[in-house]
């Protein structure tokens, strides 16, 4: 059952996802483009030039399309990249958008902390992203979306609405915790670039091929309410290439009579209502 503010005609929402990451030094992406991965011990300045690139020149692009397009989105961001970026974190808020906290750095996986780490590491995303938006983030998505056994528990404790490392669902369903309610996110993979490019090797057109297959599958499936995320990695389809196929991704969902365009922070809204 979906709740009130949720188009009755239209069984499909689709959001949009902005993944603004970071690695604090000396950590590096794991993966990237030249593909060999460097000895043990030795930082990849190959890599780490590639993930600037998403705070530097993608994101902003990005950020004028969406708003050409009259399109809003969450950027799941690092806390590193709201430190060093504080203007770009502003930017986003000022155009209206909403900066959900995508752990410290990507090189820090919640599933190896120490609960006293865990909960250091939410509060000094929520520290920078309050001082460089003005705004205390709503949504979390650990680095590698991988949660820890603690991790709905602290968010719920540092003032959040929503978790979104959550693959088990179509729809939004509540997450009680000891410290409160917490609307869990259903977060799908299957329209992303970095399964779908750089994990897979598919052309960038991939991705707009795979959302429309699923568009114009929907009612075969019988038309039941879901959620389907399109997801983009500032630093990989911040570039030309892939933001061309976001753009062809918005069409596509704008002429989809069965589907409505959303994004997380509002359909939390509807569900902490409902």
């Amino acid at each position: 059952m979906t709740p009130d503010g949720w188009p009755a005609d239209r069984p499909l929402a689709i959001s949009v996802n902005v993944m603004l990451e970071g690695w604090a030094a000396p950590d590096a992406p794991g993966i990237g483009p030249m593909g060999n991965p460097l000895r043990p011990g030795v930082v990849d300045l190959q890599a780490r030039s590639w993930a600037d690139y998403g705070a530097k020149v993608g994101a902003w692009r990005l950020l004028d399309l969406l708003d050409r397009e009259g399109a809003r989105a969450v950027f799941y961001t690092s806390g590193v990249v709201a430190e060093l970026y504080p203007d770009l974190a502003a930017a986003i808020v000022k155009r209206g958008h909403h900066v959900a906290a995508h752990g410290w750095s990507q090189g820090t996986l919640p599933p190896y902390l120490t609960p006293e780490a865990e909960q250091a590491d939410i509060a000094r995303c929520v520290d920078v992203i309050e001082k460089t938006t003005g705004q205390h983030p709503a949504g979390w998505l650990s680095p590698r979306c991988t949660p820890s056994a603690l991790t709905s528990g602290l968010l719920a404790r540092a003032g959040f609405r929503w978790h979104a490392d959550m693959f088990d669902s179509d729809l939004p369903y509540p997450i009680e915790t000891g410290a409160g309610p917490l609307v869990g996110m259903p977060f799908t993979m299957e329209v992303n670039d970095m399964p779908l490019y750089v994990r897979y090797g598919n052309e960038p057109d991939a991705f707009t091929r795979t959302l429309g297959k699923i568009l114009d599958g929907w009612p075969r499936l019988g038309n039941d309410p879901g959620c389907l995320d399109i997801t983009l990695h500032a630093h990989v389809f911040g570039r030309p290439y892939g933001a061309l196929a976001m753009l062809d991704s918005l069409s596509l969902i704008r002429r989809a009579a069965h589907c409505w365009l959303t994004d997380h922070e509002r359909l939390a809204r509807l569900y902490r209502q409902g």
